[in-house]
């Protein structure tokens, strides 16, 4: 059944993410974000990203947002950046992307199929056309260059396919004074402090500084917020908490020198990367040592005769057991 547009423009605001090879190999391959608004067929906002994740779609909303002000609706597929899985939601089962937007007042609602979101898909289609002939003109290879290039090519495209809304009434809205894209387009989650002011989060060991914030904090939950640009940060309401980082990953490092005050988060991590080393087991497929010429090793006499006895035939056996037998 054919759905007919929204009324006014900012009323729903299609989104997807396009992968192709929008360079034509004169580039990688990465993925186009496009934003379209359902009233009028306007592309809103166009944003080239090496991969379509949640990083991506916050940076590309924020950049959206400041420019046009926020849509009452973002109408998406059921990709995992906006809907969680039943199988795997857990909590309220809403996404980081989710809680971001309805942090700021901005429904999301995902399409049951790529036929209700037509618009954005036709789109999508269009642009794979025209914009890599364009880019193709202007010799562009790189991700940085498309972007730059984007908004003067939005600007051709609408005036030759938007369309005026039924109703002239421009539904985006300001950000209030308590709407905080810093603050909100960012990765949380909540990590348990422990008795020795430590947490974990992404196989890294993070130790707050004593501070009389901090200090009360052993056995409470803190909000741990990871950005776009790469920033991590610890909060706990409004506070951001000071920390130092042990990464796993790159281990603790031999004769680091500690101060007493960390010395046991030090050894917790020394403990907690030996025990997740894994014993390491021979390769039967290996040759032993001690079967290579010139060993190190050799092996002792008692094997090497052990080894020889085991490779006799049966009637060589027996012509030792006789010889043994045998009166001297």
């Amino acid at each position: 059944q054919p759905r007919y547009r929204r009324d006014c423009r900012g009323e729903l605001i299609q989104i997807d993410g396009s992968k192709h090879w929008w360079f034509e190999g004169r580039g990688p391959q990465c993925t186009l974000l496009v934003y379209i608004d359902d009233a009028t067929s306007e592309l809103m906002h166009l944003k080239m990203v090496e991969s379509e994740n949640t990083f991506a779609y916050m940076d590309a909303t924020r950049e959206y947002i400041e420019r046009h002000g926020k849509p009452v609706a973002l109408y998406s597929d059921k990709h995992s950046v906006f809907r969680n899985p039943v199988a795997t939601a857990k909590g309220d089962g809403m996404t980081h992307f989710g809680r971001a937007l309805e942090a700021l007042n901005i429904e999301i609602i995902c399409a049951n199929s790529p036929q209700a979101k037509g618009r954005v898909e036709r789109a999508n289609g269009t642009l794979q056309d025209r914009l890599v002939k364009a880019m193709r003109l202007e010799g562009i290879a790189t991700i940085a260059e498309a972007n730059a290039f984007l908004p003067s090519y939005m600007a051709r495209h609408n005036q030759r396919f938007a369309k005026p809304p039924f109703d002239l009434r421009d539904l985006h809205r300001p950000l209030a004074p308590h709407d905080d894209l810093g603050r909100e387009m960012v990765w949380r989650e909540q990590r348990k402090v422990t008795s020795s002011l430590t947490l974990h989060y992404n196989k890294a060991m993070f130790i707050l500084e004593p501070t009389e914030i901090s200090r009360p904090l052993a056995g409470q939950r803190v909000d741990v917020c990871e950005y776009p640009d790469g920033r991590l940060e610890i909060r706990h309401g409004e506070h951001a908490l000071p920390y130092e980082m042990f990464d796993k990953i790159r281990q603790v490092n031999q004769a680091a020198v500690v101060d007493n005050k960390h010395l046991d988060a030090a050894l917790t991590m020394a403990k907690l990367i030996q025990e997740q080393l894994p014993a390491r087991k021979r390769n039967n497929n290996e040759p032993s040592r001690r079967s290579q010429p010139n060993t190190l090793f050799p092996a002792p006499a008692s094997d090497n005769v052990a080894k020889r006895k085991r490779g006799r035939t049966p009637l060589e056996r027996a012509r030792s057991t006789a010889a043994l037998l045998e009166p001297a």
